[in-house]
């Protein structure tokens, strides 16, 4: 067993002030959400697994510029993938990423409408 198991919840928790790793890391994954096809394409995921025809479909991009933007989200972390035949298959790695995309659009929503935000 690892250390890691005995510890509370509580030295689990985020760090109050964030370090600059996370900063960093933080805006990298945010610039890779500021992009409107990968967008589509995590929205796409959150109603579960596809392949590259499927999300070409759903986004309404050409195949190949799907193929790329996946490809950065697959390096980046963000989506994982599995074989089903000739066929690779994608679906969101966390829950973490569904619910920023959902804040994200949530926030757009708003927006759009003319209304706050609310917490």
């Amino acid at each position: 067993m690892s250390a890691r198991m005995h510890l509370s919840p509580a030295h689990d928790a985020h760090p109050p002030t964030p370090g600059e790793e996370q900063f960093a890391l933080a805006a990298e994954l945010l610039s890779l959400l500021g992009d409107r096809t990968r967008l589509v394409l995590l929205h796409a995921l959150m109603d579960g697994e596809a392949d590259v025809t499927t999300l070409t479909e759903r986004c309404g991009a050409a195949r190949p510029a799907v193929s790329q933007h996946l490809a950065r989200l697959r390096l980046a972390g963000l989506v994982a993938t599995r074989k089903e035949g000739r066929r690779v298959v994608y679906s969101l790695r966390d829950g973490h990423l569904r619910r920023v995309v959902e804040e994200a659009l949530g926030l757009a929503d708003h927006r759009l409408a003319g209304r706050p935000a609310h917490d």
